[in-house]
């Protein structure tokens, strides 16, 4: 299993991977999953799913943008693939859960955001939203890449 971490918390341990301050963005999550992707591909010899990459890099993107527009900010981020999956976790500063926000207003209209918890939800296999004990909590989505 691959697995790359970061976090703005004090670790124990020396970790790979960039720090926190550096994992704020959903570029820099997106990477991290590639290169996830990526080294499971070459070390056994699997082909890669593009399309399947793809749905992974979104749903990264959905649950890193999400953390920074509506959680406080980027506490950390878990990316692991195994067999046949990817699991992407993002943790962030707020208990308030993600809901499913209707798309039009009261009066009918389009409302502008709102997509990014429905496409995490559609292109996850898993999706698990936990409070941490420190305040907070964390959304993984686990997605097929293999």
């Amino acid at each position: 299993m691959s697995a790359q971490h970061w976090t703005d918390e004090p670790r124990a341990e020396p970790h790979s991977g960039p720090g926190a301050d550096d994992a704020c963005r959903p570029a820099d999550v997106r990477t991290a999953v590639r290169c996830a992707v990526a080294c499971r591909c070459r070390d056994t010899g699997t082909p890669c799913d593009e399309d399947a990459l793809s749905d992974a890099l979104l749903v990264a993107s959905e649950l890193t943008t999400n953390a920074i527009l509506h959680g406080g900010g980027v506490t950390g981020v878990d990316v692991d693939v195994d067999e046949h999956d990817v699991r992407v976790s993002v943790s962030d500063r707020s208990d308030r859960l993600p809901v499913l926000t209707p798309a039009l207003d009261d009066g009918g209209r389009r409302r502008s955001g709102g997509r990014g918890w429905p496409i995490v939800c559609r292109l996850a296999r898993a999706v698990n939203v936990c409070e941490l004990p420190s305040g907070g909590k964390r959304i993984t989505a686990v997605v097929p890449v293999f």
